[in-house]
């Protein structure tokens, strides 16, 4: 739970970063987010939830 917040939080500040230097317009930030929402509702959530998973896991242990 704690990751997928992170994460959230992370995506959101990168997407106002971008729409506030101009690199991505409205139209595109609107468009990533639905294609992300409806993407969150298919079958392959579960996947891109334990690679992102795993990738912390692995820089998380890369400091040890």
């Amino acid at each position: 739970m704690v990751l997928s917040v992170s994460a959230v939080v992370l995506l959101g500040t990168v997407l106002a970063v971008l729409l506030r230097t101009g690199y991505v317009r409205a139209g595109s930030a609107l468009t990533a987010t639905l294609f992300g929402f409806f993407l969150a509702s298919t079958g392959i959530a579960p996947v891109i939830n334990q690679i992102l998973t795993s990738t912390a896991s692995a820089f998380t242990n890369l400091g040890r």
